[in-house]
């Protein structure tokens, strides 16, 4: 595929458009006492209240993330792409803010689909990743729910667990 950009810039971050702030989110019982409390999220200024108590309630990942990952290099694959984990001796947490969501979601489908050799060039896979990040925060995409809860955890993170019933077909093998 070739992507051409319509809302981002080559060399650009695909958020310097947007402007981001820090909100708060949390959910109360009648009685008034809190069930979930979350506090300095990013998030896109432009979201609502509701938007930002979906994201941090639902989507963001609650464990396991790691606070410093390092890349893990795969030969033909460039480097902006390759997949991370867990740097030794981290500490670890949960996602807080809105862009780390929307750059697994994001990274994960490039990654994808530059392994199935679906961009013409490297140049269209950045391009079709920062339009995404960019479509994200804007709120001129999104996915389902599984996608938002599951995908990039272990492209971002490292983050692997056990197969949970999901079938996919080998674009090498046929197999599914």
């Amino acid at each position: 595929m070739k992507i051409q950009r319509r809302c981002t810039t080559a060399g650009q971050s695909p958020y310097a458009s947007i402007a981001f702030k820090s909100a708060s989110s949390e959910i109360r019982n009648p009685d008034g006492s809190i069930v979930f409390k979350l506090d300095n999220i990013d998030v896109p200024d432009a979201w609502s209240q509701v938007a930002c108590d979906v994201l941090a309630q639902k989507y963001f990942r609650k464990a396991g993330v790691p606070a410093e990952v390092v890349a893990i290099p795969e030969e033909g694959v460039p480097s902006w792409l390759w997949r991370r984990e867990a740097k030794e001796g981290t500490t670890f947490g949960s996602e807080t803010s809105s862009q780390h969501v929307f750059d697994r979601l994001a990274g994960t489908w490039t990654y994808w689909g530059y392994k199935n050799n679906y961009f013409d060039a490297e140049d269209d896979a950045l391009a079709f990743y920062d339009e995404l990040r960019f479509m994200l925060a804007s709120q001129m995409c999104a996915p389902n729910s599984p996608q938002w809860f599951n995908t990039g955890l272990f492209w971002a993170y490292g983050i692997n667990g056990p197969a949970q019933g999901h079938f996919y077909v080998d674009d090498k093998t046929g197999e599914l």
